[in-house]
């Protein structure tokens, strides 16, 4: 069973994602560790407006769980995540300037301090298949043993923390980060 702050912390960070522009209605996911078991929202849930039932527990290592089936469609991808980091928390969002740098670079290097400072640079990862796939789940979880963030290419980010908290805040930071760099580019001559 979730401890009721660990599902407000679900329900405030969903919420701020959706404000914050990170997600369009029904896209976006996040989830939590908590010994053998992760805690993900619902496959369709509206990630600005979630409920206590939009968070489905699954056992981490069991494939035949029969709760997979309400689970995100990204579990594949937070599942591998935590059976290879040391992540605690995930949150997966569609940040408009990090995904548009992600079709023109194979990393992100932010110029600004604050993202120079959080991230040093972004890395870019380019799966065949971008959602839900096998590969992007190890192309993520392996590039997420040694950055706090990473861009699947035309797809969105996958941040890790030890808190959820932890991981919406690397991923608005990479979204500014990427907004300076996209508007500097176009203010070069």
């Amino acid at each position: 069973m979730l401890e009721e702050t660990v599902i407000r912390s679900f329900i405030d960070i969903g919420r701020d994602i959706f404000l914050r522009g990170l997600i369009s209605s029904h896209a976006g996911n996040m989830s939590v560790r908590a010994d053998k078991h992760l805690y993900i929202t619902r496959r369709g849930s509206m990630m600005g407006r979630l409920h206590g039932a939009d968070i489905i527990g699954i056992d981490l290592e069991r494939a035949d769980d029969p709760n997979i089936l309400s689970a995100s469609s990204e579990l594949v991808v937070h599942r591998a995540i935590y059976l290879n980091t040391d992540a605690l928390a995930v949150v997966h969002a569609h940040p408009p300037y990090g995904t548009l740098l992600s079709m023109a670079y194979g990393e992100i290097v932010p110029v600004d301090s604050e993202g120079s400072h959080l991230l040093k640079s972004i890395p870019v990862v380019t799966p065949e298949r971008t959602i839900a796939s096998d590969e992007a789940a190890q192309a993520v979880s392996g590039c997420l043993k040694n950055h706090g963030i990473v861009l699947v290419r035309g797809h969105g980010s996958f941040a890790r923390g030890d808190t959820l908290e932890e991981a919406y805040m690397l991923t608005s930071s990479l979204e500014s980060s990427a907004f300076y760099l996209y508007h500097l580019e176009t203010l070069k001559p």
